[in-house]
């Protein structure tokens, strides 16, 4: 089964991918993942990757697309994949439906002021990269591995997560009507706890097969 998830930052989709992942025995596929192994392998197309991130510029689509058509052509995607983070486009999802049948898109969904609360309230240790949260903090401040004061970083900070929330809304939402139009999105509720979206998400799939 060939799967792809939508949702904003922060709905959760990395840990929903690598439960799903497990449970169908198939692939999680990522494009930071497939640049940077690409990279080090130093293909063709990863050292053409290579010069515009070097640059500092984006990758461009024709790279990118390239590279997922590569990645889903391999061995361990034969039962399927889980596309995380792409597409991020209704151009991608075009050239992507020119690559691989899409048997079922998963929207995870969660309202923005649950997402800022979210994302804002993480916490790292400067020392080892532990992650927290000030909900289950109950005021510490302290890494309980390092005893090293918590750091909120600047992307986890509510105006830069709201700015990526409102990139999210012009860019990638669209995708919801696309993929809904051609008839294979279901949306879930993303704030209803690890496993009930787990199984909603499941429950969802299993109706595509």
């Amino acid at each position: 089964m060939n799967v792809i998830f939508l949702g904003p930052p922060g709905a959760g989709k990395g840990t929903q991918a690598q439960v799903i992942c497990a449970r169908l025995g198939i692939p999680q596929i990522s494009t930071g993942d497939m640049l940077r192994a690409a990279i080090e392998a130093k293909s063709e197309i990863g050292l053409k990757a290579k010069t515009f991130m070097d640059a500092g510029q984006l990758v461009p689509d024709d790279v990118v697309i390239a590279l997922v058509r590569e990645r889903v052509a391999a061995a361990d995607c034969v039962k399927g994949f889980l596309l995380d983070g792409f597409p991020r486009t209704v151009e991608q999802a075009r050239a992507l439906g020119s690559i691989a049948k899409i048997d079922r898109v998963i929207n995870i969904s969660v309202a923005d002021d649950v997402l800022v609360k979210r994302l804002s309230g993480r916490r790292v240790c400067p020392v080892c990269g532990a992650p927290y949260h000030v909900d289950r903090l109950h005021g510490a401040t302290q890494c309980t591995v390092d005893g090293v004061t918590l750091v909120q970083r600047d992307d986890d900070k509510p105006e830069t997560v709201l700015n990526r929330l409102q990139v999210y809304h012009q860019k990638t939402a669209p995708l919801i009507d696309y993929y809904q139009k051609e008839g294979l999105l279901r949306t879930v509720d993303g704030s209803t706890g690890l496993e009930s979206v787990s199984d909603a998400i499941l429950k969802a799939l299993e109706a595509a097969r």
